[in-house]
């Protein structure tokens, strides 16, 4: 796309096209600026995550991709009937991603911060909902590919391993009910700026720019979960010591409670990353990413009993306090 005429309307004359994550962007005399496109997303919406960008800018984080105003003083611009904000950051630092677990805590302490109220991006308490959603509309699938010949090979691996999964799923939902029953947050449970899906790649190469519409307002321990999940999977049978120093540079800074030890288990055990490779292979035109979705698959399937053992060792792994917070594990494992 030409985005010579929406530049225009920021007054921004580039330098050069470069891409940032999925989006388009340029440099400009020494600024970066990046063009996302706007279309399904609301006003209120939009409006959160320039006040949060803002916010955490404000508390010292200059790796945030903040919201640009164009000519108008507006912060909405139009090419081919199509709605874009303009993000930018001119300071261009990197970051430590050697000490990634004192890195996100700093992010998730000045994300704690903020003090208006957030609603539509805000995922706090809604992680049962979503799950059963989820396993909902993939159990609809399986049902009807149970009944159906496996045109290939990924429907029979689907078919096959879907029951042990679904359990692992129910499993997770019920942890995470038995904790909101019988534990409760306290101050350092309170929601903060958190990413969709967590990964140290968001962060590492040269110049970090973190972009607010990565984020949802959450728990904590959403990206903690997430960042253990990922170490585990690109780490396999070499992750114990990557996952010590991590709880001990986050609780540097921020000590994490009982409940949430609780919910970083219950979403560990979760199996998002199964249900991503399922999505992700039945969404896809591509044959060369549904055989990279049937090659993970494969590879997931072949080490359920390495997660099942990882998952009964994390609290003593993680240097948790099992005792003195009474942190119950899953029977089976």
């Amino acid at each position: 796309m030409d985005y010579q005429s929406l530049l225009s309307q920021f007054g921004i004359e580039p330098d050069q096209r470069i891409n940032i994550g999925r989006y388009d962007a340029v440099y400009s005399k020494g600024i970066v600026y990046i063009m996302v496109p706007i279309e399904d997303r609301e006003q209120n919406e939009l409006i959160e995550l320039h006040k949060l960008s803002n916010h955490l800018y404000a508390y010292g984080d200059q790796t945030i991709a903040r919201f640009k105003q164009n000519k108008n003083q507006s912060y909405i611009g139009r090419i081919q009937d199509q709605s874009f904000v303009v993000l930018y950051n001119e300071h261009l630092r990197s970051i430590n991603t050697s000490q990634i677990g004192r890195s996100l805590a700093e992010f998730h302490y000045r994300g704690k911060l903020f003090n208006e109220k957030v609603q539509v991006i805000s995922r706090i308490g809604q992680w049962k909902e979503l799950w059963e959603k989820r396993l909902d509309q993939m159990d609809q699938v399986w049902q009807k590919k149970l009944f159906a010949e496996p045109e290939e090979e990924f429907d029979r691996l689907f078919i096959e391993s879907f029951p042990y999964f679904m359990g692992l799923a129910e499993n997770a939902i019920q942890y995470l009910v038995d904790t909101e029953l019988d534990d409760n947050p306290n101050a350092a449970d309170a929601g903060t700026v958190c990413y969709q899906r967590f990964s140290r790649y968001l962060w590492e190469g040269d110049v970090c720019i973190k972009n607010p519409f990565d984020w949802v307002f959450d728990h904590a321990g959403r990206d903690i979960a997430e960042w253990v999940r990922e170490h585990v999977q690109y780490h396999y049978r070499t992750y114990e010591n990557g996952i010590r120093a991590f709880f001990r540079e986050y609780q540097s800074l921020i000590p994490l409670s009982s409940f949430s030890w609780r919910l970083i288990f219950a979403r560990l055990t979760f199996p998002l990353h199964y249900f991503e490779i399922v999505e992700d292979y039945y969404l896809s035109h591509s044959e060369h990413n549904k055989k990279l979705s049937e090659d993970r698959l494969n590879t997931l399937i072949s080490r359920t009993s390495d997660y099942e053992e990882f998952i009964g060792r994390f609290y003593e792994l993680a240097g948790a306090p099992v005792r003195s917070f009474n942190l119950p594990g899953l029977g089976w494992v």
